[in-house]
């Protein structure tokens, strides 16, 4: 079973190369790896040693603590305490959720915009 920080580290590694609009083979390619490496890394199967860290953040020009942001919080979340990510515009499903959010059209938008607003009231 992977450990919670690996698969931390890992979905923080899909994140930025998905944001920067890498593949894992382009990703592989800087890191001087195969994709199959670091579909093990993304899934947290395979742990991230600290110098292969150090080539991934450098091949996704984000600083080395940029992996680990979000995971006392993540930790906090899976104790019960309910809040919002540190990095939510780096989680795949909040952009598709925003992206998909401004493709209606505004009307339809302040409607949604309010019934989510009374959603999260209840909850």
């Amino acid at each position: 079973m992977p450990h919670p920080v690996d698969v931390h580290v890992g979905k923080r590694v899909r994140h930025r190369r998905w944001l920067v609009g890498m593949t894992q083979q382009q990703l592989a390619e800087r890191v001087g790896i195969k994709f199959q490496q670091i579909q093990k890394y993304e899934t947290g199967a395979n742990r991230v040693s600290a110098s292969r860290l150090w080539d991934i953040a450098d091949a996704l020009d984000v600083q080395i603590s940029f992996f680990f942001e979000g995971l006392e919080q993540e930790t906090d979340q899976k104790n019960g305490a309910d809040s919002v990510p540190n990095d939510l515009m780096g989680d795949k499903e909040a952009l598709d959720l925003v992206r998909s959010y401004y493709a209606i059209p505004e009307n339809q938008r302040r409607r949604l915009f309010e019934l989510a607003r009374v959603l999260s009231d209840v909850a």
